[in-house]
């Protein structure tokens, strides 16, 4: 359970270190989709997505506990850019790893913030794997990527969305680990909103779609997309707990699906969507028809994609994962 006092606690640490983020509602975006589409973005944090209003409680709260010891944990790149924005700002050590083959743009911005790099396995859930075996060998205190603390910081995201545009009809969420669409449907429920939270998964990583489909946690052997933020094969059952009971339905987007709709962000409103960050609105224009009329919310979770990977999207192609 999550109560108005512990968003009111995750709220003041948020926006000690930032200001709230814009929704704007565009009117190109209106023509693309057939219905008024209000554009939540999280690109525009400090570090270029929701991931860092996590970071921030977390960090912050255990700092106020008393608990300095150093930190690791396991990333694509946004959790791995929060956590040392946020351990840099109440004095604590932090370690990241990350897979090989990892962004390289997210990897130099992750050490710009100050956090030791670690680069081992071949995909997100070998590296967690890896982070906490590091953790008891050096006495680190790993960071999962969904916990109650990143929830309520998260949440804030979707409850300044919620106070600007009021009652959507639907609101499209990426999942990766989960905390971005919880957060949203744990201030759907808090504001008493009747919105219906639609999850968004990529095809290549779909394990929280078949988790969806069969009421509990299944795992995949892979997870592959260029979407790396929703490239994770493991569902955490805490989140997939909240996303069974609260979300409305999963839906799946293939790669040349999120490509176009890093195309439409450009051209519509011209700014710059990683794959997570679009697959919202790919979700929303595959199910346009649906769609026609209503009031619909898409979270544009971040904006940290490789510049070889958006120079590619703009010719026209799909990057590989």
């Amino acid at each position: 359970m999550y109560t108005a006092d512990e968003l009111e606690t995750a709220s003041r640490i948020v926006y000690a270190a930032m200001p709230p983020t814009p929704q704007y509602a565009w009117p190109l975006l209106r023509e693309e989709a057939g219905c008024e589409v209000w554009v939540k973005h999280e690109n525009h944090t400090p570090t270029g997505a929701f991931k860092v209003r996590g970071g921030l409680v977390h960090m912050k709260l255990r700092k106020e506990r008393g608990e300095t010891n150093g930190v690791i944990t396991a990333t694509r790149g946004n959790h791995g850019q929060s956590i040392p924005f946020a351990a840099a700002r109440v004095g604590i050590r932090s370690t990241i790893v990350c897979p090989v083959g990892n962004s390289p743009e997210k990897n130099a911005a992750m050490r710009a913030l100050g956090a030791e790099l670690i680069e081992t396995g071949h995909d997100f859930d070998a590296a967690r794997e890896t982070a906490m075996e590091i953790a008891a060998a050096r006495g680190l205190d790993f960071i999962a990527s969904f916990g109650k603390e990143l929830v309520m910081g998260v949440s804030t995201y979707a409850h300044e969305l919620f106070r600007a545009a009021g009652e959507l009809d639907e609101v499209y969420v990426p999942i990766g680990m989960g905390s971005g669409i919880v957060g949203t449907i744990v201030a759907r429920d808090m504001l008493g909103l009747r919105t219906k939270v639609v999850g968004v998964v990529a095809s290549g990583a779909n394990a929280v779609a078949l988790s969806f489909a069969a009421g509990e946690p299944v795992s995949t052997n892979a997870a592959t997309s260029f979407a790396d933020g929703m490239a994770v094969r493991v569902v955490n059952p805490e989140a997939f707990d909240h996303i069974r009971r609260g979300a409305d339905r999963i839906v799946t987007v293939d790669e040349d699906e999120i490509a176009e709709a890093v195309r439409i962000y450009f051209r519509c409103c011209h700014t710059i969507a990683e794959g997570a960050g679009a697959a919202p609105l790919a979700a929303l224009m595959k199910e346009r028809d649906a769609m026609r009329g209503k009031r619909v919310g898409v979270i544009l979770s971040g904006g940290n994609i490789d510049m070889v990977k958006f120079a590619a999207v703009l010719a026209g192609k799909t990057p590989p994962p």
